[in-house]
């Protein structure tokens, strides 16, 4: 059972490697400052390169397992290697994760975005005002945004918008950077407190660290998921060659690196101890109304908008794949599919938000699966054995990378069950 490709790839290089970056880059930058206050600089470094290079190797082996069979759909992948349950698997796997990351994004749009306006606005809090109604500005940033370039035939035409998000996360580092180098009144307040803690809670904060340090690895494993968006990215490639995706997958996961590093290590360095799960909240206490993160703000809520159309195009593709596999390109389906995701996040987002807790255990699951577990297996399944025998290293390698998938998925439900015990909420997803 192999697809033919509908029609040639007419997406650029650059666009490409934006759209790549743009699928990579989530909300899970503005937690990676609080991930480094965990760890310490040297650690982060450590742990987001290890997670770079794997995140390459593991768009490596399904890079050679499509170019083996011809495939770029990951749950073709899954039907060559284990039949209808390892569609299934695949097309479940990328539906949940990223029906996760969109509710993410649009919870923070609809906890976001009225703060915004009514900070620009200098309306009253308490003020009864409808556009300062998160589930009014929600519907109408789905239905005036996220909609009309969801409903684009193909990924290719977003490389705009990808670029123009990319651009909004450049200035969000910018402005970390030119803050960094005011010295505020808070940060002599933080320095002060943090040297109080380490003197009289030395102890404390010993035993307390190896714990806050392994939630961190979680955060990081998960901080450059792009598995689902990768192989219908290579098929709209101009000139599709497995060395020129991986090309640009490198580069993507390249920018997306430097611009996490740096963006951590910025905002620690502006509040060290202080630094909030959250990297904007923590500048917002200092003053709330400071125009250029108000701007900041607004640019990170762009550029989360722009990233759920992205999000949304592998999704579509997967029910494709697992209840229309023998039909052709219909557009009423395609806009019909569109609709109905969206309007079901935005009532997940609206009317039960605390169900975003149940989607950290679906993260928990889903996102080892599609990064490690899936590429490892589906290759292992898929490249003969005439051509790499099981005891081969490569495959050895591809073993190895599902056993790391499956310690990461164990670590991972771990600390989140250890949270609802304990009542506190150190874990985050990554994306």
């Amino acid at each position: 059972l192999t697809t033919r490709l509908p029609f040639e790839g007419k997406t650029s290089f650059g666009m490409s490697v934006f759209n790549l970056g743009n699928a990579i880059m989530g909300s899970g930058i503005l937690g990676l400052a609080y991930a480094m206050a965990n760890t310490g600089i040297l650690l982060f470094l450590f742990l987001l390169t290890v997670v770079a290079v794997l995140s390459c190797y593991s768009i490596h082996l399904l890079l050679k397992s499509s170019g083996i069979v011809g495939i770029r759909a990951y749950e073709q992948l899954g039907y060559r290697a284990f039949g209808t349950p390892g569609k299934m698997a695949a097309g479940i796997a990328i539906t949940l994760q990223n029906i996760g990351a969109m509710s993410s994004y649009l919870y923070i749009v609809k906890s976001e975005f009225p703060l915004v306006i009514q900070a620009f606005s200098r309306a009253d809090p308490t003020a009864d005002l409808w556009y300062l109604n998160g589930n009014y500005l929600v519907v109408m940033v789905s239905i005036g945004v996220i909609l009309p370039l969801a409903l684009m035939k193909q990924l290719g035409y977003l490389g705009y918008t990808s670029g123009f998000s990319l651009s909004c996360m450049v200035f969000f580092l910018s402005v970390i950077y030119k803050k960094f180098q005011i010295p505020c009144p808070f940060e002599e307040f933080s320095a002060a407190n943090h040297t109080v803690s380490v003197v009289y809670g030395n102890t404390g904060r010993l035993r307390v660290f190896p714990l806050q340090t392994a939630y961190t690895i979680p955060i990081l494993a998960f901080a450059f998921v792009c598995h689902p968006e990768v192989l219908p990215i290579y098929t709209e490639l101009r000139n599709p060659t497995q060395r020129r995706m991986q090309h640009v997958s490198n580069l993507s996961i390249l920018v997306m690196y430097t611009m996490y590093f740096l963006a951590a290590l910025f905002g620690y360095l502006t509040f060290y101890g202080k630094t909030e799960t959250e990297l904007l909240h923590t500048y917002s206490r200092i003053d709330p109304y400071d125009t250029l993160i108000l701007c900041v703000r607004l640019a990170v809520l762009t550029a989360v908008t722009l990233t759920v159309p992205i999000v949304l195009f592998p999704v579509r593709r997967a029910l494709n794949q697992m209840f229309f596999a023998s039909k052709s390109f219909n557009w009423l389906r395609h806009v019909a599919i569109a609709v109905t995701l969206l309007s079901f996040i935005n009532m997940l987002v609206i009317f039960a938000p605390n169900i975003l807790g149940i989607f950290g255990v679906i993260g928990a699951t889903s996102a080892p699966c599609l990064i490690f577990i899936f590429p490892a297996i589906f290759y292992i399944r898929i490249v003969p054995k005439e051509q790499e025998p099981m005891h081969s290293i490569p495959k050895i390698l591809a073993a190895c990378f599902a056993g790391l998938g499956v310690a990461f998925m164990i670590m991972s439900l771990s600390f989140i069950i250890i949270d609802w015990t304990t009542g506190s909420s150190n874990s985050g997803g990554g994306h």
